[in-house]
């Protein structure tokens, strides 16, 4: 079997020195979408040097070493073919705001592998560090079909059901039809996200765009919708990505805000987004309840 669980999960961890400037903060900004009106205040913050402000989802491309995605197949028992593979979910624990300039030390490691039936999905968890302690921890979830069945413990649920009722905010966010070729300038080089060929192969009309790239690009439109711009508010950020986004479509994105922070969701408004969600998830915010257990 090309997932060879018990070897993956055996793996010693990787350790690596990461760093980062606010050269890397602004392009990752600018990825999903920031800067647009290119003289509004409130996007400038996002993409100016003075009082820059960091989403913790650029936490994800911080160091432009390999997505975790791309990590996670590089270990050992995992020798499958990238064309079947896809960003299933991500889940990040901001222990602290982050820095525009910094240096850390990441560990790396598979912590689970999920036998869901026709797919396989690892966990890659991702724990770094700096001087002055824990910065954040995230985990990838590695979806690769046709690699289930083997009789494996099926892992918890993704879903997060949407709350009754009307949401509290609804705003929309039209991507670029070159988003995914600006997004992947932080790291991920994905083909499927920029070569025409390649999507084909792996069974879709076009190059989609990163799941993560769609999962910033919600995380700063609940942030500057509900808070602000207050990048310091956000805790915790998980969600599941229920379907593709292809560039230049429209997301249109719906927030409940509740005790334990903000469930939202994503769809592509030119495909009918209430019934098909393509992101949801989970925003966990300091201040107000929200969960502070580990990831």
């Amino acid at each position: 079997m090309p997932v060879d669980a018990p070897a993956a999960l055996a793996a010693a961890p990787r350790t690596e020195q990461i760093a980062w400037d606010h050269k890397d903060v602004q392009l990752y900004h600018l990825g999903i979408g920031a800067g647009v009106p290119a003289t509004d205040p409130r996007e400038l913050r996002y993409v100016l040097e003075p009082g820059l402000r960091v989403l913790p989802s650029f936490a994800t491309v911080a160091g432009a070493g390999a997505p975790g995605v791309i990590d996670g197949l590089s270990r050992p028992g995992v020798d499958v073919d990238l064309s079947r593979v896809l960003h299933g979910g991500q889940r990040l624990l901001a222990h602290r705001p982050l820095p525009p300039r910094g240096t850390a030390t990441v560990t790396s490691r598979i912590t689970a592998v999920h036998d869901k039936g026709k797919a396989a999905v690892l966990v890659l968890r991702r724990e770094a560090a700096d001087a002055a302690g824990p910065l954040w921890t995230d985990d990838a979830e590695i979806y690769v079909r046709g690699e289930g069945g083997w009789g494996g413990e099926r892992g918890p649920s993704a879903r997060t059901p949407e709350p009754a009722g009307p949401p509290g905010a609804v705003v929309e966010r039209r991507t670029r039809e070159d988003q995914a070729l600006l997004y992947r300038l932080s790291g991920d080089p994905n083909p499927l996200h920029a070569d025409p060929a390649f999507a084909a192969r792996a069974g879709f009309d076009r190059p989609v765009l990163h799941g993560l790239c769609t999962y910033g690009l919600t995380l700063k439109a609940v942030v500057d919708t509900l808070y602000d711009g207050d990048v310091t508010r956000v805790r915790e950020y998980r969600a599941r990505f229920a379907g593709v986004v292809y560039p230049g479509e429209t997301l249109r994105v719906r927030m409940w805000e509740g005790r334990r922070g903000v469930t939202v969701t994503a769809g592509v408004l030119e495909r009918g987004d209430a019934g098909a969600p393509v992101l949801t998830g989970v925003v966990g915010i300091r201040g107000t309840g929200a969960t502070e257990a580990a990831v």
